[in-house]
């Protein structure tokens, strides 16, 4: 007996979608409905993730206004050619399909952000160096152990993930690239193991599990009661799915955060959880207030690689630099640890909405950085990151803080193209302190 077709294919071969800019298609799929031609002239959105497809027509082309096309979670061994003739297509999402090639004429001329996560890809074309506008590429999870070396011309590349692959060494011109800001490599053989951390081991009949309090691509936190003292300690506890994530792997983000200690400014671990009855790895994590906010959302389509703040959101001076000096404090804490954020955004910073109190989260593309002088090139690339963030407040405030031009000169400092000429997180610290009110400078 076959497979009912997706209601929307229902409505879209009755034509009640005519005009439709964007068409999600779920369940199951033995080829490309062609009734999706019909839309032609308005499509701009196309995601059939999961729907079983093996390939793509060869005249794709002929939606020509489409920008966005998810397809993961079918089963393609090839990146299909026809996507190269899409003149408009940007975003393509091919994750864990079993993908092995990719050619090069399947990169469209537009390509902006490609998602080629968990697949079986040992080689790139040069032609993805080619790509003028190429600003955010996920490529965790695969068996790369080169990238093309015209990668070097990629100007605009913001955010590259590259954790679980089989690099023994990165090129030095990637961290060269001039506004490259995001990276994860965690999972690769270059990839070094970090020192045993100093925290206790947690017994899971220690804890009272609760509420689950929000999930996330590698696990789900709990409000949880840890019965090591009368009264018991609130704390959160974060359980790992155990699979990979557009970032890179669980266990690798546990490490990440063990190696990371404790600072006031992150949601570091207090601890590792043991004896879970399903053999599930956890990591205790200290609770943050109930009424603690996230700063922003996470990228969007059209935004590809920044940030999205609520339309309303403005802040007094002191609060935006609060917060600012508080993820300084705590990338310059990691830093000196020897971990790379790699994620450092407005979305992973929680604040408390009244005065900035902040911390920096989610060590999902956490990395262990090379010993000495090599691990500095990276630093300056999160330099950047921070740069950016440093810029969002800024531009959010309500009225202009004191010294601004000094602000906004330490902003460009951060975000130069040359990373070499960028200061330190220990640096951007100790220039902020005297923007900062002297009450706040300790816990800032």
């Amino acid at each position: 007996m076959d497979a009912p077709l997706p209601p929307a294919l229902h409505a879209l071969r009755r034509g009640d979608l005519a005009g439709a800019r964007e068409l999600r298609l779920s369940g199951s799929l033995t080829e490309f409905p062609p009734a999706i031609f019909g839309l032609a002239e308005t499509l701009e959105v196309l995601d059939l993730s999961g729907c079983g497809l093996t390939d793509l027509p060869a005249d794709l082309g002929r939606l020509k206004r489409l920008r966005v096309l998810f397809c993961s979670g079918n089963r393609f061994e090839r990146l299909p050619p026809a996507l190269g003739d899409c003149a408009a297509l940007s975003q393509i999402g091919f994750r864990a399909t079993g993908l092995r090639e990719v050619p090069a004429e399947a990169l469209p001329p537009a390509l902006r952000w490609l998602t080629l996560t968990d697949n079986r890809i040992e080689h790139l074309p040069e032609a993805l160096g080619r790509r003028p506008k190429l600003q955010k590429l996920m490529l965790a999870g695969n068996r790369l152990r080169a990238l093309p070396p015209t990668l070097a011309d990629a100007k605009h590349l913001e955010l590259l993930r590259l954790s679980a692959n089989g690099f023994e060494a990165l090129p030095g011109w990637l961290g060269e690239l001039p506004r490259l800001a995001w990276i994860a490599w965690a999972g690769n053989p270059l990839d070094g193991e970090p020192a045993p951390a100093a925290v206790p081991h947690v017994a899971w009949e220690a804890l009272d599990l609760g509420p689950c309090l929000g999930e996330g691509a590698s696990g789900r936190i709990h409000r949880a009661l840890w019965r090591r003292a009368e009264p018991a300690e609130a704390v959160a506890v974060k359980l790992f799915k155990g699979r990979m994530t557009s970032d890179g792997l669980p266990e690798r983000e546990m490490a990440a955060c063990l190696a990371a200690g404790r600072h006031p400014n992150l949601t570091g671990a207090l601890g590792r959880i043991e004896g879970h009855p399903e053999g599930v790895q956890g990591l205790l994590m200290p609770l943050i207030p109930e009424d603690w906010r996230v700063l922003a959302g996470p990228p969007s389509l059209e935004s590809c690689s920044r940030d999205v703040y609520a339309p309303d959101l403005t802040l007094a001076p002191d609060t935006a630099l609060r917060i600012a000096a508080s993820v300084a404090r705590a990338a310059a804490h990691l830093h000196d640890r020897g971990v790379l954020h790699g994620d450092l955004y407005g979305h992973n910073t929680l604040w408390d909405g009244r005065t900035g109190a902040a911390v920096l989260s989610d060590f999902g593309a956490a990395s262990l950085l090379p010993a000495g002088a090599a691990g500095a090139p990276w630093q300056r690339v999160e330099t950047r990151a921070w740069g950016l963030l440093l810029g969002e407040l800024l531009d959010r405030c309500a009225e202009m803080p004191a010294g601004i031009a000094d602000l906004r000169a330490l902003e460009r400092a951060c975000r130069q193209p040359d990373p070499r000429a960028r200061p330190s997180m220990a640096a951007v610290v100790h220039a902020l302190s005297s923007h900062l009110s002297p009450d706040r400078h300790a816990d800032a």
